[in-house]
């Protein structure tokens, strides 16, 4: 019952955290403008992972896609190529977990394959998690850069360059969050593994067989054998039966007077 309960919470935390990758992707509040220095503006800025925009005091908002690939900095292209590989990413996990769920049977699928379909769907939700957080840590970092490269260049010269200055939007939250969200649930998929996984095929014992006759060994008194003499056929006869033992504890055996 665990199993299942971990694996159903697995499932919805990381599909939490995919919506959340995928609705931070699509926001156009990455760096919003700085209203620090200027609270009363009649221009409000702020720009996304796909275009800017430019919201007026009057409440009308005019956005602007970005027609250039090229034109971008590497770093911003690369922030967009680590969202789009963490969406993919979790959506494939989420076709993947769909039918490793234990509460679901598809045809006669067995436990261990729906334990390898676990597995693989908590990787990819991890992976995408990790690519939301790296993707959404390097653009911030990109922000603080610029936002303190823009505060040198501004109080240069008595105030005299006055740049805009941009800070966290909303959008890096949602993506922290989210991206937080797809490694949890990637982990509780893999814990839930190991509860899917048959008994038979968890612990397998090897056996070794000697490779020689098997010996058994006995206390009392031992005879050496050198390996070579020839086994002793049994035969019918007076002279064949058991030896009797002598007073001082040894066995006497027949001598070859006997069998005439």
């Amino acid at each position: 019952m665990s199993t299942t309960v971990c694996q159903v919470m697995g499932f919805i935390i990381s599909s939490l955290g995919v919506a959340g990758c995928m609705v931070a992707t699509a926001m156009d509040m990455w760096s919003t403008q700085d209203l620090y220095d200027n609270p009363v503006t009649a221009v409000f800025q702020y720009q996304g992972l796909w275009r800017s925009c430019v919201r007026q005091s009057s409440g009308f908002t005019e956005c602007r896609p970005y027609f250039t690939i090229l034109g971008l900095p590497a770093m911003f292209q690369a922030v967009r190529a680590l969202m789009i590989v963490g969406i993919v990413l979790g959506i494939l996990g989420l076709l993947v977990c769909i039918f490793a769920l234990k509460c679901i049977r598809i045809g006669n699928m067995e436990d261990s394959a729906k334990a390898n379909m676990t597995l693989t769907s908590g990787i990819m939700f991890i992976v995408a998690g990790l690519c939301a957080i790296t993707g959404v840590s390097v653009f911030a970092n990109m922000l603080v850069t610029n936002f303190w490269m823009s505060t040198a260049n501004m109080y240069q010269g008595m105030y005299q360059n006055v740049q805009n200055r941009y800070t966290f939007g909303s959008a890096l939250f949602v993506g922290w969050v989210a991206g937080g969200l797809a490694l949890v649930g990637g982990i509780m998929m893999c814990l839930a593994c190991r509860g899917l996984i048959p008994e038979e095929s968890r612990y397998k014992a090897v056996s070794y067989n000697a490779s020689g006759r098997n010996i058994s060994y006995r206390t009392g008194p031992y005879k050496v054998a050198s390996g070579y003499e020839p086994e002793t056929k049994t035969r019918k006869g007076a002279g064949y039966e058991e030896a009797a033992r002598s007073e001082d504890g040894r066995r006497s055996y027949p001598s070859k007077y006997d069998y005439v």
